[in-house]
């Protein structure tokens, strides 16, 4: 196809391919034109066509969305999985010659069946090129779209959020994750550790004693760390050094420093330390794996880790490795006993994980 007009036209590059359900394209294309011909349909949070006809709803995640467009400015950014799109004939042409396939340059013409949220983080991208996999289906039914939607969307396995996590141990820049993922394994397989056998490193069922998730820990630990990892990990791999904690920041980025510092020896003692009084405090009420025990459990857990800053800044500054000992003097000013700390009194959640972390507060004079 010659002279085509690039404002009207886009010209691409593309491979037929033929399967059961029929000729599809698959082409590369940049992100400004794919999201110029699908922004229109990226905006409506509301059913797309073919979720009515599924009778499902799958809206737009915002908080994905400003995770993606995050993610697509960092310095390893990809989407190496391709993009599903159903296009009208009036709307594209193909020459079997030259293997190309043109579209045509309007807001409104690819109608998404997967990839929403990635064509939706890419509104903004301006840091440079950034092509995109598309399959491209042309005159397709409605049916035939229900279907790969559904078989896309409906049926796929997520990926748990520990095993991403234990992913991290494969990298080879320093990051939040991977500093995090680090301790809690150290925490789990160390004999001696108050954790010792008790954290499933990949999330799955297995041992009894195995109670608190991988991905339950690095979700309390990274907000002491970094308040935005991705774009931490995304500065040391380009070389650079995270910005430091300011001392109004260190309230709550208690470890933060000591990262930036790559002193993680010290913030996996930190833990150590605290959790070793915590044993010594309610001793069976941490150690057993029983019923209607919930300091041990995702509510007591987090609680304790909610409760760990105002501990640590009451004995030592950011930076200090406090002795297990001077965790031992503020847990010995609570008078909540284990048998207390049940599931009736604090219910599973953030408002039961609120409550006990307030009662340590109170009870320890360190509100």
């Amino acid at each position: 196809m010659n002279n085509i007009d690039t404002n009207e036209w886009i010209e691409l590059k593309s491979i037929e391919v033929s399967q059961p359900i029929g000729t599809f394209y698959i082409a590369t294309i940049g992100a400004a034109d794919l999201v110029n011909i699908s922004y229109s349909d990226i905006r409506r949070l509301e059913a797309r066509e073919v979720e009515t006809y599924l009778g499902i709803e799958r809206p737009l995640n915002k908080d994905r969305v400003k995770e993606l467009m995050q993610y697509v400015a960092t310095v390893d950014a990809t989407f190496p999985s391709s993009i599903i799109l159903a296009i009208e004939s009036e709307n594209t042409k193909y020459d079997k010659e030259s293997c190309t396939l043109t579209i045509k340059n309007n807001q409104n013409v690819a109608k998404i069946l997967d990839g929403q949220h990635r064509i939706a983080g890419l509104q903004n991208f301006s840091n440079g090129k950034f092509e995109l996999i598309v399959s491209i289906f042309i005159d397709m039914d409605i049916a035939d779209q229900a279907m790969v939607f559904a078989t896309i969307n409906l049926e796929q396995t997520k990926v748990n959020k520990s095993l991403a996590y234990d992913l991290y141990e494969y990298t080879h820049h320093r990051s939040p994750q991977k500093t995090a993922h680090e301790i809690v394994k150290l925490l789990d397989k160390k004999e001696g550790s108050p954790f010792a056998g008790k954290i499933k490193i990949l999330g799955t069922a297995g041992n009894p004693n195995e109670i608190i998730s991988q991905a339950s820990f690095v979700d309390s630990l990274l907000p002491m760390i970094s308040n935005n990892p991705i774009d931490d990990r995304d500065q040391l791999k380009r070389g650079k050094t995270p910005i430091r904690a300011t001392v109004t920041e260190e309230r709550s980025l208690i470890f933060r420093n000591l990262f930036i510092d790559k002193k993680d020896a010290d913030i996996a003692k930190i833990l150590w330390n605290y959790f070793g009084a915590v044993e010594d405090k309610w001793q069976e009420y941490w150690r057993d794996v029983k019923p209607g025990y919930v300091l041990n459990r995702t509510t007591g857990f987090r609680a304790l880790m909610r409760f760990l800053p105002f501990a640590y800044l009451s004995i030592a500054k950011p930076g200090d490795v406090p002795e297990r000992a001077r965790f031992n003097e503020i847990f010995n000013r609570i008078q909540l006993k284990g048998d207390a700390i049940t599931p009736e009194n604090f219910p599973p959640g953030a408002s039961g994980q609120s409550q006990l972390r307030k009662m340590l507060c109170s009870q320890a004079g360190l509100e």
